[in-house]
C-alpha cells in the first residue's frame, strides 16, 4: 500500500475531528458565545450543509489544479475555518467558520479519495479506500474523546486550535509524502465531469450510500438518551461503549476494505441485511443490557464501515474523479442529515425507540437499491456450456 494514503488518512483524521468537535462541547459552547444549546446544534446542521453543498463547488473550482496542489489549497481553506472558529468573538462569526470548513472538509474527501485510486491499482482500490476511511473511524473513536477532553480542560476555544494544529501537521505529511499527480483519473472540463451523471445506474449507487448512512445515523445520533434512559446505563459508562462503538467501527472498516474489491455488491447486500437484523434487535431489546450492547456493537461493524464497498461501487459505476467522489460524500452527508433530524422528529411521536426503527426502515429500503444490479449482473454473467449426455467428446 503506498504511504500517501496512510498520509491521506491522517488528513480525514483531521477534518472528521473538526466535524465532531461542536458536538462533544455543546454546552461549553452555548455558555461561551452566549447561545443556547439548540443553538449551538445548528452549528452542527450548517457544517452538514456546507460540506453537501459547499463541498462540490470547491471540487468543481479546483478541478484544473493538480491533485497534490488541490489538497493544499484545501488545507489552507481549512484551516482558516478552524483559527476563525478559534477566535469567534460571537456565534454569527462561529457560524460562518462552520460553513468554511465544513465545505472544506468535503472537497478534501472527493480529493482525497480521487487520489487513492491514481495511486493504487484497480484491483486494491477497495482496500487503499479502507485505510484512508479509518481516518474517518478513528475520528470517532479517538477525535471526538481528544476534542471534548481537550475543550472540558482548556476551554472550548483550545480544542479548535488543537485541531488547527493537527491539521498543519497533516497538511506537512501530505505535501512531504504524496506525490505530485497532475489531474484525476476521468478529470476533464466541468462539461465531461457532469456527464458521467447522466448514468442511472449512478444515481441508484448514491442513493444506497444515503441511506446505508442514514440508517446508521438514526440510530447513532441517539446512543446516549437511549443508552441512559432506556438501557439504564450510567452517564459515566456512555462514553466507554462508544469507544468500544468506535473499535467496532475500526475493525468493521478494515474488513469491508479487504472486501469490497471482488465483491462490493454482495457486501452492500450483507451489510444491509445484517443492519436491518442488528437495528430491529436493539429497537427491540434496549431494556436489556447485554443485547443492547451487542446489538449496538453490530450496527458499528456494519453501519458506516461500508464506506469502501460504498465509493468502490461509485467509482466503478461513474469514475474515479474528484467530483463524482465529492458529490458522493454528499450523499453521504445527506444521509446523515436525514438520520439525525427525521429519526429526532419521531422520538416526540413514538419514544427513544422510534428513531432505531426508522433506521431499520432506511436500511430495509437500501436492500432494494442493491439486488436489481446485483441480479441483473449475475443474469448478464455468462454460465460454462453443459455438454449433453449423449454427445461424443471430441
Amino acid at each position: 500500500m503506498p504511504r500517501a494514503v496512510y498520509v491521506l488518512a491522517l488528513g480525514v483524521f483531521a477534518m472528521v475531528t473538526s466535524e465532531f468537535a461542536v458536538a462533544g462541547l455543546m454546552p461549553q459552547m452555548a455558555r461561551g458565545l452566549d447561545v443556547t444549546v439548540p443553538q449551538v446544534g445548528y452549528l452542527i446542521t450548517a457544517f452538514a450543509v456546507a460540506m453537501a453543498v459547499g463541498g462540490p463547488l470547491l471540487t468543481v473550482a479546483l478541478l484544473r489544479a493538480p491533485q497534490k496542489t488541490a489538497l493544499m489549497v484545501v488545507f489552507a481553506v481549512f484551516l482558516a475555518g478552524n483559527v476563525l472558529a478559534a477566535t469567534a468573538p460571537g456565534y454569527g462569526v462561529m457560524m460562518l467558520a462552520r460553513v468554511i470548513t465544513g465545505t472544506a472538509s468535503q472537497a478534501f474527501f472527493g480529493v482525497a479519495l480521487s487520489m487513492c485510486a491514481q495511486l493504487t491499482r484497480p484491483e486494491i482500490r477497495g482496500r487503499a479506500i479502507g485505510v484512508a476511511m479509518n481516518g474517518l473511524m478513528l475520528g470517532t473513536l479517538l477525535g471526538l474523546p481528544m476534542s471534548t477532553v481537550i475543550g472540558e480542560r482548556l476551554g472550548w476555544r483550545a480544542a479548535f486550535w488543537a485541531t488547527s494544529v493537527l491539521a498543519v501537521a497533516a497538511a506537512l505529511c501530505t505535501l512531504a509524502g504524496a506525490p505530485r499527480l497532475e489531474r484525476a483519473e476521468g478529470g476533464g472540463t466541468f462539461r465531461q465531469e457532469l456527464a458521467v451523471f447522466r448514468n442511472r445506474r449512478l444515481w441508484l449507487a448514491l442513493s444506497t450510500s444515503t441511506l446505508i448512512i442514514g440508517a446508521t445515523f438514526s440510530a447513532f445520533s441517539y446512543f446516549n438518551p437511549i443508552l441512559t434512559e432506556v438501557t439504564g446505563f450510567g452517564a459515566g459508562t456512555v462514553p466507554l461503549l462508544l469507544i468500544a462503538y468506535g473499535a467496532a467501527t475500526v475493525v468493521g472498516n478494515t474488513i469491508v476494505g479487504r472486501l469490497a474489491d471482488r465483491h462490493p455488491l454482495h457486501v452492500l447486500l450483507c451489510g444491509l441485511i445484517l443492519n436491518v437484523c442488528f437495528l430491529a434487535g436493539f429497537a427491540l431489546l434496549a431494556h436489556l443490557s447485554v443485547p443492547a450492547v451487542v446489538f449496538m456493537m453490530g450496527i458499528g461493524l456494519v453501519g458506516v464501515t461500508m464506506n469502501p464497498a460504498m465509493a468502490t461501487r461509485v467509482q466503478r459505476t461513474g469514475n474515479a474523479g474528484p467530483l463524482v467522489n465529492t458529490v458522493h460524500t454528499s450523499f453521504i452527508t445527506l444521509g446523515v442529515i436525514i438520520g439525525s433530524s427525521v429519526g429526532g422528529l419521531t422520538i416526540d411521536a413514538f419514544g427513544l425507540r422510534a428513531p432505531v426503527w426508522f433506521g431499520a426502515a432506511l436500511a430495509a429500503i437500501g436492500v432494494f437499491t442493491v439486488v436489481p444490479e446485483l441480479t441483473a449482473r449475475t443474469a448478464a454473467t455468462p454460465r460454462p456450456a453443459v455438454r449433453a449426455p449423449c454427445e461424443p467428446v471430441a
